[in-house]
């Protein structure tokens, strides 16, 4: 769920899309495998088109816990995907996939390869905006903030400019304990 969250907030703070889940603008779909033997990878499970944050979480401790089930009694778990049923509160197997080429990978033809050097990935590295980690980490070094106003500057990207342009109006001959005291009061 974390996650999840956490690349939508990446998604926003690029501009690439509003990835509003209500609008189907995105979708997350689980990938889960558990195995009783730390030694080897157990199968995967699909969860597929996971549509809320709050299912991702439902549909990912429903599977925990039916995995453990199955491998505790001795059984195999399946490949397979399986979806998210909300009323029942419960994973559902769509269909059973045994091999690799049952998920159908091919090429796509109209995509030409790209390759970058150098200079274009420093270019591109150069033109990304600050992202949500990095405006958490500022946000506390430079004003002092609590993580719980931090987190509201982060999630709504509008009001933590808004803020900073607030305390940007702030006299500079103020003392440090002054100063902190009036950005706690403006981050209230």
């Amino acid at each position: 769920r974390e996650f999840s969250q956490e690349l939508q907030l990446i998604l926003r703070y690029l501009g690439v899309s509003d990835v509003d889940m209500e609008k189907g603008q995105m979708r997350v779909e689980v990938n889960l495998s558990l195995t009783a033997d730390i030694k080897q990878l157990g199968t995967k499970v699909e969860i597929k088109n996971l549509n809320s944050f709050r299912a991702v979480e439902k549909a990912l401790d429903y599977e925990i816990e039916r995995q453990e089930k199955v491998l505790k009694s001795g059984k195999k778990i399946i490949q397979e995907t399986r979806g998210w049923q909300d009323k029942r509160g419960a994973t559902v197997s769509q269909r059973e996939k045994e091999e690799a080429h049952d998920y159908r990978y091919f090429s796509e033809p109209d995509l030409p390869p790209l390759h970058f050097g150098k200079e274009d990935i420093e270019q591109i590295r150069a033109e990304i905006p600050e992202l949500p980690r990095q405006r958490r980490e500022r946000f506390k070094k430079e004003y002092q903030l609590d993580e719980k106003n931090i987190e509201v500057f982060v999630q709504n990207k509008d009001l933590g400019e808004y803020f900073e342009k607030v305390v940007s109006e702030l006299p500079s001959n103020l003392s440090p304990a002054r100063l902190l005291n009036l950005i706690k009061l403006a981050a209230n």
